[in-house]
């Protein structure tokens, strides 16, 4: 994307509104997962064309209003995940099955993806043009999609007059903007500066208890996965499987008091043992689970 300055002063508002699971790691305790189930992933494996296995026997639960981090190295299928469950492509072999028919989902990609030559109304206001919705009937959505990002006001500004952070928020009110019951995000945040990405990840979070969605969210950073998530879903490389689960018992929203607190380092550091572990593990299919996890 190009960039530019924005001749009008920068202000983003904070945004404001009128399977069977794996045990976590040894030595963290949680109340009962929610049983609740809306979609679920039966001993999924994913072989694409060129003969490389994405995913092998994946079997996982996602739970209804969960915030659910997929974490793991590069490669291990977690993008791959959100497109089995948005039908971008199908499962080799097992089922993915959703207790809710047809619900409405939303995706954000790892990059804005905006077309460059369209303002931050039309932008957000593709997806129901593309249902056949009108710009004047689409309005009082669009705006208000806008401002849950914190971007009233800057409806007619051009992608290359935005910041980074900017442009993401735009893409976030585009899937928001079909009102869906699941978010599916792809890490969104990688490319962001660190101050940039602690404020969309606290607007996130707030985002996320507001609208009561689902979200399924793909990161590489434990640090992340550990403040956004309910649950964390450890994967181990190609082929890859799920091998550890994480609960985060301290409930969402969250705030800057979370990332000093003890709990936050506990699980960061269990988190990053899961991951290390998860990364030794050879690629024949080895789903073995570190001592402690069980």
């Amino acid at each position: 994307m190009n960039s530019g300055a924005y001749s009008r002063k920068e202000r983003v508002t904070p945004i404001t509104l009128a399977v069977p699971a794996i045990p976590e790691a040894s030595g963290f305790t949680s109340s009962p997962p929610p049983t609740d189930v809306l979609v679920r992933l039966e001993s999924v494996g994913k072989c694409f064309a060129n003969g490389v296995v994405a995913l092998t026997g994946v079997n996982l639960d996602v739970r209804r209003g969960e915030f659910l981090s997929l974490l793991g190295p590069s490669g291990c299928g977690k993008s791959t995940i959100l497109r089995l469950l948005s039908s971008l492509t199908s499962a080799t072999n097992g089922g993915i099955n959703w207790q809710q028919k047809n619900p409405e989902l939303g995706f954000v990609f790892q990059e804005p993806t905006l077309m460059p030559w369209a303002n931050v109304f039309d932008n957000v206001w593709l997806p129901l043009r593309l249902t056949g919705v009108s710009r004047n009937s689409a309005r009082a959505r669009v705006e208000e999609a806008l401002a849950n990002v914190g971007l009233t006001g800057f409806e007619k500004a051009y992608p290359r007059e935005l910041s980074g952070g900017m442009k993401m928020r735009v893409s976030i009110a585009r899937a928001l903007v079909m009102r869906p019951a699941v978010l599916l995000m792809d890490e969104p945040f990688a490319a962001l500066d660190e101050i940039t990405r602690s404020k969309l990840n606290d607007d996130l979070v707030a985002l996320k208890c507001a609208l009561g969605a689902t979200v399924v969210f793909v990161t590489h950073s434990v640090y992340e996965s550990v403040y956004l998530s309910d649950r964390i879903v450890v994967m181990a490389p190609r082929p890859g499987r799920v091998v550890a689960e994480i609960v985060v018992p301290s409930p969402l929203p969250r705030g800057e008091d979370f990332r000093l607190c003890a709990e936050y380092a506990d699980k960061c550091r269990a988190t990053s043992l899961a991951l290390h572990e998860a990364m030794a593990l050879d690629g024949a299919g080895d789903t073995r689970l570190r001592e402690g996890v069980r």
